[in-house]
């Protein structure tokens, strides 16, 4: 992409840079959230599906040293623009990203043995697309189904590894369906609310790939206004028990 394409941003307080497309889906607070939910350790091998410009990943990578990452982008643009995200992070040599669609089974199959895997997947079933390509394809999940995404993420776990989506509170009940229809259980979900009082409109949903837990509410997260706690996630890179 040209640079006048771009937009510089930053990150975690600074501690992530990154460029990412002037128009069309950008990189929020989700993508730090959903980060700081993967119980990475170092040494662990990590999975991303559809990392766009690598906001998450990148995330990650700052909060949890010494992981490495495979991400996975279907748009030729936004894997090359990941890369090079990774590189000027200073993370290009722990960090794979590949070209290529969950649906496809070769890509799935090339995978190798996974710690974790996360995502924010395409949410919207139906509906009216937005009118930028980019965006349509990141957030209209007509092409591939939410049951897509969480088996491809959960093919290549091993026993107990960790599958985390970032999703509208409106389908959190396709994703516990999808999650287990993949083989994952002890389930967990955890409300983002907007401010104290408010529903929540984006949930962190996480399970174990065998895992045979009860199902778990966790204590929600208030993002701004009084009452606020996501500070420490959002700007310290701490991590979020999920």
């Amino acid at each position: 992409m040209a640079c006048a394409e771009l937009t510089e941003d930053s990150l975690l307080g600074g501690r992530v840079r990154l460029y990412q497309p002037r128009q069309g889906l950008r990189a929020g607070h989700d993508a730090v959230l959903l980060a700081a939910a993967v119980p990475a350790r170092p040494g662990d091998l990590v999975l991303e599906a559809g990392c766009g410009s690598g906001a998450g990943f990148l995330c990650l990578l700052a909060r949890v040293p010494g992981i490495s990452v495979i991400a996975v982008e279907r748009e030729a643009g936004l894997a090359a623009l990941a890369r090079e995200n990774a590189a000027r992070n200073g993370f290009g040599a722990q960090v794979k990203v590949l070209e290529g669609d969950v649906a496809d089974p070769a890509l799935r199959r090339s995978l190798p043995r996974l710690a974790h895997g996360f995502a924010n997947p395409p949410y919207w079933p139906a509906g009216t697309p937005p009118p930028d390509a980019l965006r349509a394809g990141a957030t209209h999940a007509e092409e591939v189904p939410l049951q897509a995404w969480a088996s491809f993420l959960a093919q290549g776990l091993a026993h107990r590894g960790s599958v985390t989506l970032v999703l509208p509170a409106a389908r959190f009940a396709d994703a516990v369906e999808a999650l287990r229809r993949a083989g994952c259980g002890s389930l967990a979900l955890l409300p983002l609310w907007p401010r104290a009082g408010v529903a929540a409109k984006r949930v962190l949903v996480a399970a174990r790939r065998g895992g045979r837990g009860p199902a778990r509410i966790l204590p929600g997260l208030v993002l701004h206004g009084p009452g606020e706690a996501a500070g420490p996630v959002l700007r310290d890179a701490a991590a979020l028990p999920v």
